[in-house]
C-alpha cells in the first residue's frame, strides 16, 4: 500500500482531490503525520532540512498516489526553502509561534509595491498560486521602481494568507486538485523585513544569518527548477506499474493475444517507457546533485552549469511525459475511461509539464546559447 494511503484506497483519495479541486484533507493529514511538510524547513523550527535529491524522491513517491497532492506538497516545500534564505525576523514571523505553518507562492512580479515608511504598500493579482488553500503564509513577486518608473529591483514579499483574498479561478484539465487559484492583495502593508530582493537571491546573496545551514546556500533558481521534475517521475512510475500489472490480466482486442504481456509490441513498449523513465531519473538526480554540491561548497554555479541544470530538468520532464504517452498507447483506449487512473496521470503530466519555468524549447535555447558563449538574451531565470 502506498505511504499516502490511510483508511481508503489511494485512488479514491486522488479522485476526491480532483472532484473537490483541492487536496483531500486525509492526504494533508497523512503528509503531516509523515512529516513531509517539514523536509525543507530549518531544523531550528523542527524541520528536517533535507537535500534536493531527497526532496525529489519524496515528491516522486507522493505522485505515484496523486499528482495534485505531490505537486502541491512539492511547491509548499520549495517555499519553505525560500523562507529559509530570509532574515531571522521573517522566519520567526512564519514559524516562531507555529512551526507547522505552510507557505505558498507566486514569484512572478505581477503586483505593485510602493515604498513607504517602515515597509511597502502592496497591491495586485497573482494567478496560479499552488498551495494557497492549505497555506498560512504567501510569497508574492513584486517589481520595485524609482520615481521615474524605472525598474530598480525585482523582489518577493511575505504576507499572512489572511491579508489576501483568494479567488476561485483554477479550472484545469489536469492537476485539478492543486487549487492553484488567484491571490489578490488590496493595498496591504508589508514591513521591510518581509521583503527580499529576488535578484540578490539569484546572485547567492541570502538574507539569513545562519550560514552554517547548508540547504539555504543552494542556488536559488536552479533549486526552484530541479524540484519540478519530482512529480513527473512519480506519475511516470505509477503509469508503468499500472500497465505492467494489467498486461498480465488483459488481452489485445482484435488479435490472438489473450494477454498483453505475451505480445512483443507490449514488451517493446514497456521497455521503451521504462528506459525513458530511467533516463529521466538519471538526469533529474544529476541536476539535484549539482545543486546539492553547490550548497555544500557554498558557491553559485556559473552560467553554463545553471543552464545545464535547467536543460537536465526540462529534458527529464519531457522523457517522463513521453513514457506516459507510450504506456497509454500500449494499454489501449480503455486508458481514457473515467475509472482508469491512467487518464488522470496523463492529464496531470501534460498540464504540469507545461509550467513556464520548464519550457523545453526555452531550456534548450538557453543551454545551446550558453554552450556557444552567450549568457543573455533569453531569460533571467537561469
Amino acid at each position: 500500500m502506498h505511504p499516502l494511503t490511510d483508511s481508503r484506497d489511494e485512488q479514491d483519495q486522488a479522485k476526491q482531490t480532483e472532484d473537490d479541486r483541492r487536496i483531500a484533507e486525509e492526504n494533508i493529514a497523512a503528509i503531516e503525520r509523515a512529516e513531509l511538510f517539514k523536509i525543507t524547513r530549518p531544523k531550528r523550527f523542527g524541520g528536517l532540512e533535507v537535500d534536493f535529491r531527497t526532496t525529489l524522491e519524496v515528491t516522486r513517491e507522493l505522485a505515484r498516489g496523486c499528482g495534485s497532492t505531490s505537486w502541491t506538497t512539492n511547491l509548499m516545500n520549495i517555499c519553505a526553502f525560500f523562507v529559509g534564505m530570509w532574515n531571522e525576523q521573517a522566519q520567526q514571523d512564519v514559524w516562531g509561534e507555529r512551526p507547522n505553518n505552510r507557505v505558498a507562492s507566486v514569484l512572478g512580479p505581477t503586483g505593485t509595491a510602493e515604498v513607504v515608511e517602515g515597509g511597502y504598500q502592496v497591491s495586485g493579482r497573482w494567478q496560479f498560486c499552488t498551495g494557497c488553500l492549505h497555506a498560512q503564509w504567501v510569497l508574492l513577486g513584486v517589481p520595485i521602481t524609482n520615481d521615474e518608473g524605472q525598474l530598480v529591483d525585482q523582489g518577493i514579499i511575505l504576507a499572512p494568507i489572511s491579508d489576501v483574498a483568494i479567488e476561485d479561478t483554477w479550472f484545469s484539465t489536469g492537476m485539478k486538485g492543486t487549487g492553484s487559484n488567484t491571490v489578490v492583495a488590496d493595498d496591504i502593508f508589508v514591513p521591510a523585513h518581509r521583503y527580499v530582493s529576488a535578484l540578490k537571491l539569484q546572485a547567492g546573496e541570502t538574507d539569513t544569518p545562519h550560514q552554517d545551514e547548508v540547504l539555504y546556500r543552494a542556488p536559488f533558481l536552479p533549486g526552484a527548477m530541479v524540484i519540478q521534475a519530482g512529480p513527473q517521475l512519480g506519475l511516470a512510475r505509477a503509469a508503468l506499474d499500472f500497465v505492467i500489472e494489467k498486461a498480465t490480466t488483459r488481452g489485445i482486442a482484435y488479435t490472438f493475444y489473450d494477454l498483453q504481456a505475451n505480445a512483443p509490441t507490449a514488451q517493446l513498449a514497456v521497455a521503451r517507457a521504462a528506459s525513458l523513465i530511467d533516463t529521466a531519473e538519471l538526469l533529474s538526480y544529476r541536476a539535484a546533485a549539482e545543486v546539492d554540491e553547490a550548497a555544500q561548497q557554498n558557491v553559485v554555479p556559473d552560467y553554463l552549469s545553471r543552464a545545464k541544470i535547467r536543460m537536465d530538468t526540462v529534458q527529464a520532464i519531457v522523457f517522463a511525459r513521453e513514457s506516459i504517452r507510450e504506456l497509454i498507447s500500449a494499454h489501449g483506449a480503455s486508458s481514457f475511461g473515467d475509472s482508469n487512473p491512467l487518464q488522470r496521470i496523463w492529464r496531470d503530466s501534460e498540464v504540469a509539464s507545461r509550467h513556464a519555468m520548464v519550457n523545453p524549447a526555452i531550456g534548450a535555447e538557453v543551454y545551446g546559447r550558453a554552450l556557444l558563449g552567450f549568457t543573455q538574451g533569453v531569460t533571467t531565470l537561469v
